[in-house]
């Protein structure tokens, strides 16, 4: 994958910044959900990041777009359970996980969207 093929999409930025802040709030769980749910956010948001990367390819890029979003649906369902055990420290940083990977999933949606006109 060519570098300045993809780090510049507004898309890719996000959840770049999604998988940076899972890597650092996990930090701040008990040990217990650092290791169980902690390590599924951190893996779970690297391979969203991974597979909109790949979706910069054109022929290639509905399928990885409607990969993202399973798996953008599968960290959502993931955020609910870690709010519900209180593994995040403060209801502030679910909040925070939450509205972004909301946004990294509208603009998925967006551009697959752009892909079907």
């Amino acid at each position: 994958m060519n570098g300045a093929r993809y780090e510049y999409l507004p898309v890719y930025k996000k959840a770049l910044e999604v998988a940076v802040y899972f890597e650092k709030v996990v930090r701040g769980f008990d040990k217990y959900h650092k290791y169980t749910v902690g390590t599924d956010l951190r893996n779970l948001s690297r391979r969203i990041l991974t597979v909109i990367a790949k979706a910069n390819v054109k022929e290639e890029r509905i399928s990885h777009l409607v990969e993202a979003l399973d798996k953008l649906q599968e960290l959502k369902i993931l955020l609910h359970l870690c709010k519900e055990i209180k593994a995040f420290r403060s209801f502030s940083s679910f909040e925070f996980a939450s509205r972004s990977v909301i946004e990294v999933a509208k603009q998925c949606e967006g551009w697959l969207r752009s892909q079907n006109s």
